[in-house]
């Protein structure tokens, strides 16, 4: 089968089109026939050597796809040939075919297509993971999302507006800041002509930050630590700045307030169980149209390298996808 192949870990430079084995499903496993698979900041730091896995060279990129189930491990039970699905795994999808555990595929509702179908996996369930499950979001809470307008950012805007809450959204670019107020931010602050500090002080008031999502690390999350309101939750989810911070433990000592990881495939790992409950009720909300997963581009698997470039240079708004298949 054709692929996309990580030869070393030095990221776009490593990657080549190949001609591959195709993997076979084990025993809890799912076969997909790969239709569209979207691209991640992951992806593009997994070819790096940058994330805390590393696979096996060479290896064969990618986390998140939708397609057609070709065949199922004999374990699996929710699941057939000819399934319309959507599926996530730690590496694989910029294939003609992939592997996926059963508890990290979700039946796609008839009126999502392929290509939006690929996005949703690690976006939407990063999202719920980190404001359902380990910020305990409530209804009136003051969420602020930064990188908000890529594609785990975006979902969790998303998200956070439809459980209820007020959404400030942190951006760079004009075009970003009306793509994150589409999704549900109630306020917009535009790194990129704004004095972060100050807009976050004059958002917040005196009561600061009830939830902080961090996508981007660096100089920002020292900032944004400094805001966080009392009983506030402080998530790091990713370092696109390319700095891991550090923080100064006096302040969430002062105001109260928790720092809480969020490693969402860590979490799928120990529970699948609810994980998968978790990606029906998100696919259901796709397919209801209460989440509107955003497109940035369709490009064709061969420009992998491409999309990765502009995944890594924060030029990509929501996902890029590639395309492997022509939709019927």
């Amino acid at each position: 089968m054709r692929a996309i192949l990580c030869n070393a870990f030095k990221g776009i430079e490593a990657l080549g089109f190949a001609e591959v084995d195709e993997p076979r499903p084990s025993a809890n496993e799912v076969l997909v026939d790969v239709h569209a698979a979207s691209v991640s900041y992951m992806d593009y730091l997994m070819s790096c050597g940058g994330y805390q896995m590393r696979p096996e060279l060479p290896y064969v990129p990618g986390t998140d796809a939708a397609g057609v189930v070709l065949a199922c491990g004999d374990q699996v039970t929710r699941f057939k040939p000819g399934d319309r699905v959507s599926c996530g795994n730690w590496f694989g999808a910029f294939a003609e075919r992939m592997v996926a555990k059963e508890s990290s595929v979700a039946m796609l509702p008839a009126n999502v297509d392929f290509t939006v179908g690929s996005t949703v996996m690690h976006t939407y369930l990063t999202a719920w993971y980190a404001l359902i499950e380990r910020a305990r979001l409530q209804a009136g809470e003051t969420v602020l999302v930064t990188g908000a307008a890529g594609g785990v950012g975006l979902a969790c805007v998303e998200i956070a507006h439809l459980m209820g809450a007020r959404v400030i959204a942190v951006v760079g670019g004009a075009a970003k800041a009306a793509l994150v107020r589409a999704h549900g931010a109630a306020e917009v602050i535009d790194h990129s002509c704004e004095d972060v500090r100050e807009r976050v002080k004059a958002l917040a008031g005196g009561k600061g930050l009830d939830i902080c999502v961090d996508n981007v690390g660096g100089a920002l999350f020292a900032t944004l630590a400094r805001f966080m309101g009392w009983n506030g939750r402080l998530l790091p989810i990713g370092f696109t700045s390319g700095e891991i911070p550090s923080l100064a433990m006096n302040l969430p000592l002062l105001k109260n307030y928790s720092v809480v990881g969020v490693f969402v495939g860590a979490w799928m790992e120990r529970y699948p169980e609810e994980a998968a409950r978790a990606s029906e009720k998100i696919m259901a909300w796709v397919g209801e149209g209460r989440l509107r997963p955003q497109v940035d581009r369709v490009l064709p698997l061969q420009k992998a390298g491409e999309a990765m470039g502009l995944v890594a240079n924060r030029s990509a708004m929501g996902r890029i996808v590639l395309q492997v298949r022509q939709d019927p």
